[in-house]
């Protein structure tokens, strides 16, 4: 069975006809994914068919193959237009931003989605947990997340301004993972929780980690003229910080630690 089609941010022109087919083909999906979940609930995963799927849906059997490759995929219908949404937070990101923080607001999109339908998620996130063929479809999709958001970070490393310690592609493809990591873990432990308590406090916390790590090795081989500046007095007794007003609030925050002999 061949792959249904891929949405690109860069390929698909943002159209109100676009928008409305976009948003049509995202409402059959889930109503596709809604009857799946029905179904393993009621039946189990494996005593279900994709027959039953389609007809729970009031759809033919090759509509369903139209939106998914197979019934294990079909309860995850929001996969392709998340990365298409992280994948254009990363386009519009601005010149100044550490490539790093872009990839954490990036990966928040996925987030979103869980939270978005957190009764839903929570359905899922047991279920896969009890059908070792859903959890692998589950770790494929968390792999193209990844694989984006290292290729970002790969494409922000310069050879030319490589220094010894900066801008190391490996630093760029472990970062990448320690984002997504962090990220699946804030998310496992909310979903085990039933959905409960402020998920993107505890993510936001889990980046501060990731950024305090990773964050000073990756884009410092590429200067960002006044996003952030901070110099203390020779007394030692006044800082001065000018900031441009769009500049991200972690840079000027780690502008202010270097000027006070924090790293």
């Amino acid at each position: 069975m061949s792959q249904p089609p891929r949405a690109s941010s860069s390929e698909t022109p943002d159209t109100p006809a676009s928008r409305r087919a976009a948003a049509q083909r995202l409402k059959m999906r889930r109503e596709l994914a809604a009857a799946a979940m029905e179904l393993f609930a009621t039946k189990g995963y494996e005593a279900t068919t994709v027959d039953e799927i389609a007809a729970a849906a009031g759809v033919a059997r090759r509509t369903f193959f139209r939106h998914f490759r197979s019934k294990e995929e079909a309860i995850f219908p929001d996969h392709d237009d998340t990365l298409v949404r992280a994948e254009a937070v990363l386009d519009a990101a601005p010149p100044h931003e550490n490539p790093l923080d872009t990839v954490c607001r990036g990966i928040k999109e996925v987030m979103r989605m869980y939270a978005a339908s957190p009764t839903v998620s929570v359905a899922r996130y047991r279920l896969t947990r009890e059908v070792p063929t859903l959890r692998e479809a589950e770790i494929a999709s968390v792999a193209r997340y990844e694989r984006l958001f290292t290729r970002y970070l790969l494409g922000h490393f310069d050879e030319g301004a490589h220094r010894e310690g900066d801008d190391d592609p490996l630093l760029a493809e472990v970062a990448a993972s320690a984002v997504v990591t962090a990220h699946n873990h804030v998310l496992r432990r909310w979903l085990r929780a039933g959905a409960q308590g402020d998920v993107e406090a505890h993510l936001d916390r889990a980046f501060a980690i990731v950024r305090e790590t990773f964050g000073t090795g990756i884009g410092v081989g590429r200067s960002v003229p006044d996003a952030a500046t901070a110099t203390v007095s020779p007394s030692g007794e006044v800082l001065v910080t000018v900031a441009r007003t769009d500049a991200p609030l972690g840079e000027v925050m780690r502008t202010i630690k270097r000027a006070l002999g924090g790293g």
